[in-house]
């Protein structure tokens, strides 16, 4: 069986001042640190990915 590699992009989350992640969606989402690719990145299944992302968009009171 042959390992498809990542596809990573940017995520459209990410902020303009510098602090970017990117993320590759699959079986498991994939997050890791632009600027330290190096370091590997965090597994998440996609619904714990689409648990955090709905979490970090509410509306602050």
């Amino acid at each position: 069986m042959t390992k498809r590699e990542p596809h990573w992009h940017k995520s459209s989350y990410s902020g303009g001042s510098g602090s970017c992640v990117e993320v590759a969606e699959g079986e498991a989402v994939l997050v890791r640190d632009t600027q330290n690719r190096g370091l590997g990145h965090i597994d998440y299944t996609p619904g714990a990915w689409t648990s955090f992302l709905h979490c970090v968009t509410l509306p602050v009171p």
